[in-house]
């Protein structure tokens, strides 16, 4: 499976620097990942009982919640292989930032694509940073394990997107989606090359 930036529709494609720093800092680049796995199986937990009558939202989400705790569980046992503890949470600027893209008010249902939109935001950056630690990181096993979960994690993206167009016009969809990829790109430049975080 190819998956890129372009495949994924980012705008700015991540700093090829940064998957040769993080590779010093795996130790970081785990926890880091290990607590964006939590958040993104809590982050559907949330839409799910916030919108309990939406079936096809709840059809969907719930195996993401599965799959993402899964996740979460495989990241914390390659800390374990490596003798490695978890350690503590760390401020998600990334999230902070594409948090404050989301426009307010509005009905239910726009709210809601709005925080679908920003979820398909957040896996396309998952998946092409796991496309760039699978291709470039020197340890064979976590080469796969990026490789497994950057497939994964693109097939996230393209659900949170459908399930958008479940609830706006599809048009809509696609021109609201077009301006947070712009906007979103802003944010990664603007934070740089962090070689402890994974976003």
């Amino acid at each position: 499976m190819v998956v890129d930036k372009h495949v994924l529709g980012l705008e700015l494609a991540t700093d090829p620097r940064w998957v040769n720093i993080a590779q010093k800092n795996i130790h970081d680049i785990l926890i880091d990942h290990a607590y964006c796995e939590q958040k993104a199986a809590s982050s559907c937990i949330s839409l799910i009982v916030q919108y309990p009558e939406k079936a096809a939202l709840v059809e969907v989400l719930a195996p993401v919640v599965a799959e993402e705790w899964n996740h979460f569980e495989r990241v914390l046992d390659q800390l374990r292989k490596r003798n490695l503890p978890l350690g503590p949470q760390r401020k998600d600027e990334y999230v902070e930032g594409v948090s404050k893209l989301l426009k307010k008010g509005g009905s239910r249902d726009q709210q809601l694509v709005e925080r679908l939109l920003m979820n398909a935001l957040i896996e396309a950056r998952s998946c092409e940073r796991f496309r760039l630690l699978w291709k470039e990181v020197q340890d064979a096993e976590l080469s796969q394990f990026y490789h497994e979960l950057m497939v994964s994690e693109a097939s996230h993206y393209k659900n949170f997107l459908q399930l958008a167009k479940e609830y706006a016009p599809a048009e809509e969809v696609e021109t609201r989606w077009r301006e947070l990829l712009k906007q979103e790109a802003d944010v990664v430049r603007a934070l740089g090359i962090r070689a402890d975080r994974m976003h």
